[in-house]
């Protein structure tokens, strides 16, 4: 049995499959080595995340869309409601995908038809992608050469770069010796989703509220995600009400919105906070998803991020392939590290200013927000530019965010792109 790889993957989540997968495109033997994929332990996984389109082009490219297509709702628009109180309220705004020629600005995608789409494309015969299911990773030691991995069962694996797809307690990250600086906010969000009465018309709609965003994002049929965004201990309260009285609560906040609230599945909590690592690449561990960048659910920039990295990634390791080189080599994954840096900075940066402003007490914090909202709904120039960015910024590129990605991925590994261009 094989046990060196050209890279192996730590973690099963989305965004480490997708890793493994653009890794295997580029022409690398992969190692998945992670636990069956369980967001919440045994529970059910009743997230969803809003795929935007270089996403959408990631997955087809790796030939998982049209295993998940059939479970996913397409997103239109983006209406936000000032719902603060101010004396001083934003006009209500629409983003609309014709405006920036588009036919959706994205899916909106259950995250357990994602990860089981992922790994089905990773099991197919022919596969560059072993999955070696264990309890974990226990330990990774790193050489001159390679990253030596023992399992929780003893197993050990080598690979000359090791992802780390382990989320924000990564100890691939740790092993590597890259620190982090990270952050909390005085919230929660509650993720959860609901049948309703009346069609959501492909919109997703963000109330802004004192105590967060309170989200609603388009499911199949009459159907809509929920992330709701309060206080500790205010979502703590409302996650443990039964299912008429949180009912009844979801009705007031939605003001009729969606018509009657019918079944809802069951709901989660999750603390806010935020985190960033001083580099994505280090002595031959990359980072990818929350390994390397946790954002709170606002403006469903996470798992975008995350599937950006591993597009990015495929990049670099493409060119140290087709250059003969170490693809875990200081020159990959410093190349990687700074493509990552403008995008996964300025989206965190975003984020965060957009959540204060929310839940400032401060006048002018609110008037400044509201002032840029006026601006967003009457300047249609400045509107489509804030949109076209917010989907795909121009700081992140990389081939497979792009239509026919698989095939350009192929000839940069090949090195057939860079002797056509010269």
């Amino acid at each position: 049995m094989n046990t060196h790889f050209t890279a192996a993957v730590v973690g099963g989540g989305p965004a480490g499959l997708a890793a493994a997968l653009a890794l295997s495109a580029a022409g690398c033997d992969v190692l998945l080595a992670a636990p069956p994929h369980r967001a919440h332990g045994g529970a059910p996984d009743n997230r969803t995340a809003a795929l935007f389109a270089g996403s959408i082009a990631l997955l087809k490219n790796l030939d998982a869309w049209e295993r998940i297509a059939s479970h996913s709702a397409p997103i239109t628009g983006i209406r936000i409601i000032d719902d603060t109180g101010g004396l001083l309220r934003a006009p209500e705004l629409v983003f609309t995908a014709a405006e920036i020629d588009l036919d959706a600005f994205g899916w909106n995608v259950p995250n357990s038809a994602l990860t089981a789409g992922l790994i089905e494309v990773a099991q197919r015969t022919g596969s560059r992608v072993r999955l070696h299911s264990t309890a974990g990773i226990v330990k990774a030691e790193i050489g001159a050469s390679a990253v030596t991995l023992t399992t929780h069962e003893g197993a050990t694996f080598t690979a000359g770069l090791v992802v780390g797809a382990d989320g924000r307690g990564s100890l691939c990250r740790q092993a590597a010796g890259i620190g982090t600086r990270s952050w909390t906010y005085a919230q929660s969000a509650i993720a959860t989703s609901f049948q309703h009465g009346r069609p959501h018309r492909n919109l997703s709609t963000e109330f802004h509220r004192p105590a967060g965003p309170f989200t609603t994002v388009p499911l199949k049929g009459l159907a809509s995600s929920l992330v709701w965004v309060e206080r500790p201990d205010e979502a703590q309260r409302l996650a443990a009400l039964d299912e008429p009285a949180f009912r009844a609560v979801l009705e007031e906040r939605l003001t009729g919105l969606l018509g009657p609230v019918g079944e809802i599945t069951s709901r989660a909590v999750f603390p806010l906070s935020g985190l960033t690592a001083e580099a994505f690449g280090r002595n031959r561990v990359a980072l990818v998803g929350e390994a390397g960048h946790v954002i709170p659910p606002i403006g469903a920039q996470g798992l975008n991020l995350g599937l950006r990295d591993a597009a990015t990634l495929a990049d670099c390791v493409a060119d140290a392939r087709a250059a003969e080189q170490d693809v875990g080599s200081a020159a990959v994954l410093d190349a990687y590290s700074a493509r990552r840096r403008i995008d996964v900075t300025s989206r965190i940066a975003t984020v965060d200013v957009l959540n204060r402003s929310l839940i400032s007490a401060l006048g002018p914090v609110h008037l400044a927000r509201g002032l840029g909202l006026v601006a967003l709904k009457t300047l249609g120039p400045l509107r489509r530019i804030a949109v076209r960015e917010g989907l795909a910024p121009a700081s992140a590129d990389a081939d497979l965010l792009h239509p026919d990605g698989a095939r350009r991925l192929s000839e940069r590994a090949s090195g057939a792109a860079r002797h056509s261009a010269a």
